[in-house]
């Protein structure tokens, strides 16, 4: 199985411009696309911008199969890849901090409402998702979801561990001074899991937040293939499954847990 070229499209947008913002999506999917990508991965809220009043996220948020959810599945069809978009999801009267993976052929492979909410903001704007492991099939991969403050919790990602994800892809919206999230945290989750992680950065400031980048494919074997600097940028990596195989043939952690001692965290 061929390793899988994924780009992590490290931007902003245009805040609470839709149109703008799938326009530049599109622009960014011939560019990965041309560069050999299988996937690309925007960060969180990519569709609408992050730092929203509070009163305009009901109008901007849509359902999982909307007109920018056509529209980007038209984007991965005419390009010919997978793409991971982050946007507010509007489910009734319910909206959700959610994240959507649109197959090469158009198709919807899977959505994923953020299930650990930051700060007054998120807290105030969105419903928490109650469903921690999401995942689809791409390329002979097994791929996960979660956008940001999820991965920061180490149960989560065990929980796509034990579940057999190959590729967690998390898109995100990471802020000063909490910058070690991207350049160690990171990495750890997956070298203690066992899995590559795919973390997409906004960049740059966006209302009272100021975004510091560091998008990164981080590789079960301790390694970063690729780290974005602080600005606009789209970086791509290879997702190999050989590499996997190997790591995980190396690695013991997952063999050698004893769940039985973990009564007491649940």
């Amino acid at each position: 199985m061929p390793p899988l070229r994924t780009a992590l499209l490290q931007s902003s947008g245009v805040l609470g411009d839709v149109a703008e913002n799938l326009k530049a999506l599109d622009e960014a999917a011939e560019r990965a696309a041309r560069a050999g990508a299988g996937l690309l991965v925007t960060s969180e809220m990519f569709l609408t911008g992050y730092a929203l009043d509070l009163d305009a996220v009901p109008g901007l948020a849509e359902t999982h199969d909307g007109d920018s959810a056509r529209a980007i599945g038209e984007i991965a069809r005419r390009h010919g890849l997978a793409v991971l978009y982050g946007y507010p999801e509007r489910d009734g009267e319910t909206v959700y901090n959610s994240a959507q993976l649109i197959g090469p052929d158009g198709a919807r492979l899977a959505n994923y409402r953020k299930t650990h909410l930051f700060g007054c903001f998120e807290q105030d704007a969105f419903t928490p998702g109650d469903t921690p492991v999401v995942q689809a099939e791409l390329g002979g991969l097994r791929i996960g979801i979660m956008i940001c403050y999820d991965v920061e919790f180490p149960e989560n990602v065990r929980a796509h561990a034990l579940a057999g994800t190959d590729l967690l892809l998390v898109p995100t919206a990471q802020m000063h001074p909490f910058q070690f999230v991207a350049e160690h945290l990171v990495p750890v989750r997956a070298f203690e899991n066992q899995m590559y992680v795919a973390y997409v950065n906004r960049t740059g400031p966006e209302g009272e937040f100021d975004f510091v980048g560091l998008s990164c494919l981080a590789s079960p074997d301790g390694t970063t293939r690729t780290r974005a600097g602080r600005g606009e940028e789209m970086v791509l990596g290879e997702v190999d499954p050989e590499l996997l195989s190997a790591s995980r043939e190396n690695n013991p952690y997952l063999r050698d847990r004893r769940p039985g001692l973990y009564a007491s965290l649940v």
